[in-house]
């Protein structure tokens, strides 16, 4: 099987996606570089809701590329909509991208300017798919609210993350992780700038609607330091990598309009 090989070092980084995932290439990737003043408002964009009440997430795991938390998404308890979202789309993870000691490592970058990392909550669209690997696949199947992360005071809700990382280590690790829930994460604005993009891994498929939020969280660099902590590698691997610099550049935009919430 090809393409389990993919990473972030130098002979399997993103530039390297292309000759496995030929849609490295084509006409909605994903991350981009926003550019402020070519953003179009739209009036018509309503603002996003976020109904994570009754949000249950599951485990917390190492996946090799990122850390990743899992939410039970059988039903309609934690949703995204409004916004661009012609329906609702159901909360299935959330993820972080991250760079190296004192570097940034967002994938979207804002006028050419990258945060210290970039959380990606991904949900799918239930109400016209049967399952998240098919909604993945769909144009209209998945809908990623991208938070950036700026280095500054230490995050109060994120140490319930960071404080359980030394138990995903390794690549392959899973631990229950309950009870958490994301709205924590999110900051006092929602107002966003959204198009129409790809997954940002691996298989790149073009079926994001992208709503990446204006205003950062703030997080210390300590904090930041655990996440630097986690291994690209399994346990039983010899030559230990540390997990950073996990993100893809921005791609060419190719005539996408990037549309804003917010004049």
């Amino acid at each position: 099987m090809t393409g389990h090989h993919w990473g972030y070092g130098k002979d399997n980084g993103p530039s390297a996606w292309l000759k496995d995932y030929p849609i490295a290439e084509g006409n909605r990737q994903s991350p981009i570089d926003i550019v402020p003043a070519e953003a179009v408002f739209d009036a018509r964009l309503s603002p996003i809701s976020l109904s994570y009440n009754n949000c249950t997430s599951v485990t917390i795991s190492n996946n090799g590329h990122s850390v990743v938390v899992e939410f039970i998404d059988s039903d309609e308890r934690s949703v995204i909509q409004g916004g661009p979202l012609e329906n609702m789309y159901r909360l299935k993870q959330f993820h972080f991208h991250w760079g190296g000691k004192g570097c940034c490592g967002s994938e979207h970058t804002v006028g050419g300017k990258t945060y210290v990392s970039e959380l990606h909550l991904v949900h799918w669209n239930a109400i016209k798919y049967k399952s998240f690997g098919e909604a993945a696949a769909a144009p209209d199947g998945l809908a990623v609210l991208g938070i950036f992360l700026e280095s500054g005071d230490e995050h109060r809700a994120l140490h319930q993350i960071t404080d359980a990382l030394y138990m995903v280590k390794f690549k392959g690790s899973m631990v229950d992780f309950k009870g958490f829930n994301p709205k924590c994460l999110l900051p006092n604005s929602l107002e966003y700038w959204t198009y129409p993009g790809s997954l940002t891994t691996p298989p790149l498929y073009e079926s994001v609607t992208w709503i990446v939020l204006k205003e950062p969280i703030y997080v210390s660099e300590k904090q930041m330091g655990k996440f630097r902590m986690l291994l690209f590698n399994g346990e039983e691997e010899e030559d230990r990598k540390h997990m950073e610099n996990n993100f893809r550049p921005p791609q060419p935009l190719k005539g996408r309009k990037v549309r804003a919430s917010f004049k």
